[in-house]
């Protein structure tokens, strides 16, 4: 039995009070962005919507509390962004799984002593997480390789994360060394060993990699705005969006607003909703992983 005294009762109090104040600026812009998107873009425009709804009526001109999804039926309305999402999700898929396999193809042969150089390639691996050659390097390279403009450079570049493979290296060396020795012994071949021993054993953490990996994809835009400039097909949806908010696409949207010089750009309430409809996709997966990250992200961590 654990006896606490007041005083620590009050130090935790005040940690789970600091932590809920974190918690609620964290959510707090996120509810006025919903507000937002689920308000007419008359009220956006006029600075009613503090974080509940606020729908325009044009027979009285006023402004009351409601609700309206007339900002993300646009946004369905809107041949291009719903395919730029549903590349994105194709692509996020790919990018995964595609990542998954280097790392564990990366990762795996590392936990060999016998293997030969295995120190001059830890240096070499280690060496590229803090030095690179560039942006304009990388740049020129993509253009002599042929990808500029190709589905492929979003997915050949960053499908492998160092940082994710120590993570998992480090998870393969906590696995007892006396599994593989006895596989070994009944005629077990590494890719046997692999599979049959160390995947599953390490289903947190792959699960975990692979969020990382997931959530990498999906939230990334700065390698499609270097790379694809004339193949608006194989735009990722956060690339759109940069767009949308920059005003730097064309915009199929029924609802605009003007400014000077009659160029329309999309109002405040539809971008909103963009956002909302590129977010919630990637939100809905953490449920789904929950119970593995925990153990995944105190992998190598001491234990008592």
């Amino acid at each position: 039995m654990i006896i606490r005294t007041k005083k620590a009762k009050i130090g935790d109090l005040i940690v789970a009070a600091i932590c809920l104040g974190a918690v609620l600026l964290c959510i707090l812009p996120m509810i006025n962005l919903l507000a937002q998107s689920l308000s007419s873009s008359q009220s956006v425009i006029n600075n009613k919507v503090k974080f509940i709804p606020v729908v325009y009526k044009a027979e009285n001109h006023s402004f009351r509390t409601g609700a309206t999804l007339e900002s993300y039926r646009y946004v369905f309305l809107d041949k291009d962004f719903t395919r730029s999402m549903w590349w994105t999700a194709i692509l996020t898929i790919i990018c995964t799984l595609v990542s998954l396999a280097m790392t564990i193809l990366c990762a795996y042969p590392l936990t060999y002593g016998w293997l030969r150089g295995k120190g001059l390639i830890n240096t070499i691996i280690i060496f590229t997480m803090y030095f690179n050659a560039g942006t304009i390097p990388n740049y020129i390279l993509m253009r002599s390789l042929g990808l500029l403009n190709n589905p492929l450079v979003l997915i050949i570049p960053n499908c492998l994360s160092v940082f994710n493979m120590i993570i998992l290296r480090s998870f393969f060396f906590g696995i007892p060394d006396s599994l593989r020795e006895s596989a070994e012994i009944d005629g077990a071949n590494p890719f046997t060993v692999l599979t049959r021993i160390y995947l599953p054993l390490s289903g947190p953490v792959l699960a975990t990699l692979s969020l990382f990996y997931a959530v990498g994809r999906w939230n990334g835009f700065g390698d499609a705005l270097l790379y694809i400039n004339r193949a608006p097909q194989w735009v990722p949806i956060q690339l759109k969006l940069w767009q949308l908010i920059q005003d730097t696409t064309s915009i199929d949207f029924t609802t605009v607003e003007m400014v000077a010089g009659n160029i329309p750009i999309a109002s405040d309430a539809i971008k909103a909703a963009a956002i909302m409809f590129a977010t919630v996709p990637i939100l809905i997966v953490y449920p789904w992983l929950q119970r593995y990250f925990i153990a995944g992200v105190t992998i190598g961590a001491v234990k008592g």
